[in-house]
């Protein structure tokens, strides 16, 4: 959908490209996104929801870090996503998370292919398909909100379009704050 005359995907690949060594989309259909000029890989497992598709986007990335944002979060931080890299990098973890003041937010999260991917598998082996039932299988850091403000705005960040009314919410503050 145009968000502000543009995709909305495209939007939220525009916001991050510029921290990304590579640019990867899981998807049903690629053909319907050929128009980004992206490398569009097809969801491995379409019936296992978003936990298929983080599965899909780390067998099928070529970095050992990958960093995974929803195509649906038009506020998404480049700055949060390094400030998550450098904490992946500096504890030695396998994945860094933001925690907004709703909860966990995996899909704007910093993964480790290495050590997430099986843990992701054997998840998925027990179709276990909550997006944070794999974590205690791995070494998780969890941003406190506190920190996470500091690098991106609680109130908008993880925002994700779901209704007509989100998005055209989602427009006008887009007017505002970019």
């Amino acid at each position: 959908m145009p968000f502000l005359g543009s995709p909305l995907i495209e939007r939220v690949w525009r916001r991050l490209e510029a921290g990304a060594e590579e640019v990867l989309v899981t998807t049903q259909d690629p053909a319907a996104l050929a128009f980004l000029g992206l490398r569009c890989v097809t969801d491995r497992l379409p019936e296992m929801g978003a936990l298929g598709g983080l599965y899909t986007a780390l067998a099928e990335a070529r970095c050992e870090v990958v960093a995974v944002v929803a195509c649906d979060m038009p506020f998404a931080s480049a700055t949060l996503l390094a400030r998550q890299r450098a904490l992946l990098e500096q504890l030695g973890v396998d994945g860094v998370v933001p925690q907004s003041l709703d909860g966990l937010e995996p899909l704007h999260g910093v993964y480790r292919r290495s050590s997430c991917l099986p843990a992701v598998e054997q998840a998925l082996a027990r179709a276990q398909l909550r997006m944070i039932g794999w974590f205690d299988a791995v070494q998780m850091f969890i941003m406190p909100p506190e920190e996470v403000a500091r690098y991106a705005a609680l109130e908008r960040t993880f925002l994700n379009l779901n209704t007509p009314d989100e998005f055209l919410q989602a427009e006008q503050l887009a007017k505002i704050v970019d």
